[in-house]
C-alpha cells in the first residue's frame, strides 16, 4: 500500500498539538459534502452549513419526492446567494441486513437475517440479533449477493429526466455500481438529456462485485465513492482498510476525485465524534481522500453544521502533516516518462510552486482539465481554478459554457473555482488574459489567499505554447 507512509518524516514537535489553529480563507484543501434532509433543508441550516466548510451539497432520492428536494434546492440557492424481491438471488446461509444500520452505524437498529430455506417466492430467515426497527426509512443490503436489477431503475431515470434536467446537476452518484458497463449505460442515458452530457459520474462501490471490477470502473468513472457502510458489511472488519488504502491509491494515480462516506456516525445524535471517528477522518486524509461525504450526520443528524465545522478542522490538521514530497515523487514516478504535454506542465507548476514557496498556483482552463491534475500532484498551496468561458452555439443560440466546470471542481482536493468574465472567452488575447489574472489577483487578496511579496505561480496558455511563471506580488 503506497500511501502507508504519507506523513512527515520529521518528528512532530509535541507542543505544537496545543497551538492554536491560524484562520485560513480555505480551512481545509479536503472537501465536505454534506447531504441535505429534514435537519439541514432551511436556509439558515444550509446558510451554516457552507459556512461550516459544506463544498458540494448531496440529493438523496431514495425517499421523499422531488418536490421535497426542489424545495430544498431552492434554500440552497438562497442560501448560497445570502452566504424487490430476492427471492431468486438468494440461498441457503446467505446473509440480509435490514433496518437502518446504513445510517446510523449502530447494530442495535439492524436486524441480521440468515437464510435458513426458500419457499417458492418466499425467503424464510432465522433472526441472528435482538434489534429494534424505529422510524419509517428502512435499508435492505443482502451481503455478497449478486442481484439482477439494473444500476438505474425507472425511477431513478424518471427523477434525472425531470428534476435533474430542470436544475442541469453537476454529480451523479451511481448507487451499487458493479462493472464499467453500468457507468457506460449512465453515461449514454445522460448523453440524451441535453446539459446533463456534461454530467459526472460518482460510481458508488458498495459491494464485492464492484470491489472485484474497480479498475474497469476506475476507467470509466469521472470519480469514485467509497461506501464503507454497505462494503463494511460485505467485507471482513480487518479487510476494511486495506480496501480503503488500495483504492484511494488507484484513484489518486488515475487523477480521479476520491469520496470516503461513513466517518462520524455518532454525530449524527452527539456534538462531539468519537476519538476513533476523529481519527478516522484524518486517516481518510493521509489515504489521499479529495472528499468526506456526510449523510445521516446532516441529512437528519442534531447538529449539521457543527459536524461540517469538527469534519473541516480536523481534515485541516491531518492536511498540516501529509508528506507532500514523498506523494510528489511516488506520483511521478508512477505516472512515468514520456509524460503527456498537459501532464508535463501540470507537475512542474507544482514543482515550481514548493521550490519558491508560492502561496496559491492559479490556472487558467476552460474544461477545468488543467486545474485537476495540478490538483492531482497535491500542492500544499491551494490551486486557483480560473475558469475561462467558451462560446458555443446550438440552434442559432449562443451561449457561454464554463459553469459546469467551475461547479464539479468543488469536490476536488485543494481546487477552488473561479469563474471568469463572459466577455474574456477563452479565444480572447494575451491583453484579455492579464486582465483576467488582475482579477483574480486581486480577489486573492481581498480573501487573504495572497497579500504583498507573496510569490504566485501561474500556469496558463500564451498563444499555442503552455507556459508556467512566476511573479512576486508588489506592495
Amino acid at each position: 500500500m503506497q500511501s502507508s507512509h504519507l506523513l512527515l518524516e520529521e518528528p512532530i514537535r509535541m507542543a505544537s498539538i496545543l497551538e492554536p489553529s491560524k484562520a485560513s480563507f480555505f480551512p481545509a484543501m479536503t472537501k465536505i459534502v454534506g447531504t441535505l434532509g429534514p435537519k439541514s433543508r432551511s436556509v439558515e441550516v444550509i446558510s451554516g452549513c457552507l459556512k461550516a466548510g459544506m463544498s458540494v451539497a448531496r440529493f438523496d432520492f431514495s425517499w421523499r419526492d422531488p418536490e421535497y428536494h426542489q424545495e430544498t434546492l431552492e434554500n440552497l440557492k438562497t442560501a448560497v446567494k445570502t452566504t424487490k424481491k430476492l427471492c431468486a438471488a438468494v440461498k441457503k446461509g446467505d446473509t440480509i441486513f435490514i433496518g437502518q444500520y446504513l445510517f446510523t452505524g449502530s447494530e442495535t437498529t439492524s436486524v441480521w437475517l440468515e437464510v435458513s430455506e426458500i419457499q417458492g417466492n418466499d425467503v424464510v430467515c432465522v433472526i441472528k440479533n435482538s434489534a429494534t426497527l424505529t422510524g419509517s426509512l428502512f435499508t435492505l443490503h443482502a451481503s455478497q449477493i449478486r442481484i439482477e436489477l439494473p444500476t438505474l431503475s425507472d425511477r431513478d431515470k424518471e427523477v434525472i429526466s425531470s428534476w435533474g434536467v430542470k436544475n442541469k446537476i453537476d454529480f451523479l452518484s451511481l448507487s451499487y455500481t458493479r462493472h464499467a458497463e453500468d457507468v457506460r449505460h449512465a453515461r449514454e442515458f445522460l448523453s440524451k438529456l441535453g446539459d446533463l452530457s456534461q454530467t459526472q459520474i460518482f460510481a458508488k462501490i458498495e459491494n464485492i462485485e464492484g470491489l472485484n471490477h474497480f479498475d474497469e470502473i476506475l476507467q470509466e468513472a469521472d470519480g469514485i465513492i467509497l461506501s464503507r457502510g454497505n462494503l463494511g458489511i460485505d467485507l471482513p472488519p480487518e479487510k476494511v482498510f486495506l480496501f480503503q488504502k488500495a483504492a484511494l491509491y488507484k484513484c489518486n494515480m488515475a487523477g480521479k476525485p476520491a469520496v470516503v462516506t461513513r466517518v462520524v456516525d455518532s454525530m449524527t445524535d452527539n456534538l462531539r465524534p468519537t476519538r476513533a471517528e476523529a481519527t478516522d477522518v484524518a486517516n481518510a486524509v493521509l489515504d489521499g481522500s479529495d472528499a468526506i461525504l456526510l449523510g445521516a450526520e446532516t441529512l437528519r443528524g442534531l447538529y449539521p453544521v457543527e459536524t461540517i465545522s469538527i469534519v473541516g478542522k480536523i481534515c485541516a490538521e491531518a492536511e498540516k502533516v501529509f508528506n507532500q514530497d514523498l506523494y510528489f515523487k511516488k506520483t511521478v514516478k508512477y505516472v512515468g516518462e514520456p509524460m503527456t504535454h498537459l501532464e508535463s506542465i501540470a507537475s512542474s507548476a507544482v514543482r515550481a510552486a514548493i521550490k519558491v514557496k508560492a502561496s496559491v498556483i492559479i490556472c487558467f482552463t476552460s474544461s477545468g482539465r488543467a486545474a485537476r491534475l495540478i490538483a492531482k500532484y497535491r500542492p500544499t498551496m491551494p490551486v486557483l481554478s480560473v475558469v475561462i468561458p467558451r462560446l458555443k452555439t446550438n440552434q442559432l443560440k449562443w451561449s457561454f459554457s464554463g459553469a459546469f466546470e467551475a461547479r464539479q471542481s468543488l469536490i476536488v482536493r485543494g481546487l477552488f473555482p473561479m469563474l471568469a468574465d463572459p466577455r474574456h472567452p477563452a479565444e480572447s488575447t494575451n491583453a484579455t488574459n492579464e486582465s483576467v489574472l488582475k482579477v483574480a489577483l486581486d480577489h486573492g487578496k481581498a480573501s487573504g489567499v495572497v497579500k504583498s511579496q507573496d510569490r504566485v505561480v501561474v500556469c496558463q496558455k500564451v498563444g499555442d505554447a503552455s507556459v508556467v511563471k512566476i511573479i512576486e506580488l508588489e506592495d
